[in-house]
């Protein structure tokens, strides 16, 4: 499983494409790429993301599922994804604990 990935260039944030070519903020709600058509697809909407200078430096990603729940595979991604490392209650890791309570 892959997906596309970026930095939103108005705040630097990490984001991730969506279905239909929209960035989304979590990484559970990216387009999961299953094929060759998906992934021609999904870069094309991640060049023109660049083009119109909403994100930069997209690139695919290797995804898995673990516990459950969707994650990055790669340790750099699973950082990129949650936030620091030395501070839970920032970043979306902290997102993610504010909405589940």
């Amino acid at each position: 499983m892959k997906t596309i990935t970026a930095n939103r260039l108005v705040d630097g944030d990490v984001v991730w494409l969506g279905h239909n070519g929209e960035w989304v903020e979590f990484v559970e709600a990216a387009w999961v790429l299953g094929s060759d058509e998906d992934m021609t697809k999904a870069l094309d909407f991640a060049k023109a993301g660049e083009e119109k200078q909403y994100v930069l430096g997209t690139y695919a990603i290797d995804l898995e599922l673990k516990d459950g729940h969707l994650q990055p595979k790669s340790l750099k991604e699973r950082i990129r994804a949650q936030g620091p490392t030395t501070r839970l209650d920032l970043g979306k890791q902290a997102e993610r604990h504010l909405r589940s309570a």
